[in-house]
């Protein structure tokens, strides 16, 4: 599996991933809406922020989006977020979202971060196993307000 940055190009793929899940096929829309070039336009002019893509066999099979945060608190450490983690139904469970992570992770490392973090949907079960199988600790209780 070859992990890259995400193109332009990519982005009609990234978003039907987004949409191959209970969650995701309720909030995502179909990918030729403009939200998503408009979206992808603003994370590719950050460098503070990656978009990934797995790839196997050419073929787009996983994805997400890591992003580098500057902070005064912990002696102003960097954290890095990881969003929007993403495996092709069909292709679960075979390690390639293990692979992505440990990318990020790594991607993280690199960048001087002192920690990741990431948030996970309560109904969730299986990737809540997933994360703390790759060390990550349900340390904190998340709060999102919607606007």
């Amino acid at each position: 599996m070859l992990i890259r940055e995400a193109t332009a190009a990519d982005v009609p793929a990234l978003v039907e991933l987004l949409r191959d899940d209970t969650l995701g096929a309720l909030r995502e829309s179909t990918p030729d809406d403009p939200v998503y070039a408009e979206a992808f336009a603003a994370i590719a002019g950050d460098p503070n922020q990656t978009l990934a893509v797995a790839e196997l066999d050419g073929e787009v099979v996983g994805t997400l989006q890591l992003t580098i945060i500057a902070g005064l608190g912990r002696k102003g450490a960097r954290r890095a977020l990881i969003e929007a983690v993403r495996v092709r139904s069909d292709l679960r469970s075979r390690g390639f979202g293990r692979q992505l992570v440990v990318w990020a992770v790594e991607r993280a490392r690199t960048a001087g971060c002192a920690m990741v973090q990431l948030t996970s949907d309560k109904s969730r079960v299986d990737a809540h196993r997933f994360y703390t199988g790759l060390g990550f600790s349900d340390s904190h209780v998340g709060f999102k307000l919607m606007l």
